[in-house]
């Protein structure tokens, strides 16, 4: 069946509206929800972290909430490497998601997160990219000589949330298997060398929010076995339900006045391997000075 003849409503609205959550959930009664409704362009929400944390945070907390009001029976958070010992609102962000997802989950509506990397093709990603400036004989631009990735085909990312969604485990995080990472000037080298062209590569430097290399897993998260075929299960931290309502409530708190400063406290008190950007640390002191 061709992907535009599945079955399908399409709904225009806010993962963050409780109202419009609750109104699907009725109406459909889904018994299984990919959510994968975030913002991922780091440099973007670097520049806007209101934006990103009401998003991927709060929205994921929101639709927790109403998976388990509505007796939904499995969810699946598409979350990143980059939720790992974060350098960047959109990767503290996802751990955040992450978080919720983990401590609202129970039996009966068993909550996993997936880790995925790069995922090659998608939008935003490195390839379409160099592709483009390939073929406009533009020199390629990398950020970093040794800056390095791990990546995913479509295939590979589709098969792994297919393989989280029927996993029977609840409130952990799952790794698909991703091998070794790829230098990306090496990745740019290749893909100029298969375009038979003689191309400059071009370095710009690590951009706010930028970490040289990823990381898949905390200090303190615990490999846990295997699921679903090549999903690692790895048993996470779990917030206490008031903790998470207490960190929910205090960034919910700074949505309305643009509390930058607010907000930056309270991702770091419940994440405090995040480590802000220079662009970030800036804002504030703006704020500070305003």
């Amino acid at each position: 069946m061709e992907m535009g003849q599945v079955p399908h409503h399409a709904l225009l609205g806010s993962v963050d509206d409780a109202d419009l959550l609750g109104e699907t959930f009725n109406r459909f009664q889904p018994e299984l929800v990919y959510h994968a409704a975030a913002f991922k362009h780091v440099p973007l929400l670097e520049l806007n972290p209101i934006a990103a944390v009401r998003n991927n945070a709060i929205g994921s907390w929101a639709l927790a909430q109403a998976a388990v009001r509505h007796g939904t029976s499995k969810l699946v958070l598409i979350s990143t490497d980059k939720a790992v010992n974060p350098h960047s609102v959109m990767g503290v962000s996802k751990r955040i998601a992450e978080l919720a997802a983990v401590a609202l989950s129970n039996t009966a509506c068993q909550m996993n997160a997936i880790r995925l990397g790069n995922v090659i093709g998608s939008g935003g990603s490195v390839v379409p990219v160099f592709l483009k400036q390939i073929a406009e004989g533009a020199p390629v631009t990398v950020t970093h000589p040794e800056a390095s990735r791990w990546f995913l085909t479509l295939r590979e990312t589709v098969e792994a949330i297919l393989s989280c969604g029927a996993a029977p485990c609840e409130g952990r995080i799952l790794l698909p298997e991703l091998g070794e990472p790829v230098r990306i000037a090496e990745l740019a080298e290749f893909l100029i060398h298969a375009a038979g062209k003689e191309i400059p590569i071009q370095f710009t430097g690590l951009r706010p929010g930028d970490k040289l290399t990823e990381e898949l897993l905390y200090e303190n998260e615990i490999k846990d076995g295997f699921v679903g075929g090549p999903l690692e299960v790895i048993k996470t931290r779990k917030l206490m339900p008031a903790e998470l309502e207490d960190v929910m409530e205090r960034l919910s708190g700074c949505v309305p006045g643009r509390d930058v400063s607010g907000l930056i406290q309270a991702l770091t008190s419940v994440v405090p391997e995040y480590v802000p950007s220079e662009l970030v640390l800036n804002y504030l002191g703006r704020a500070a000075r305003a």
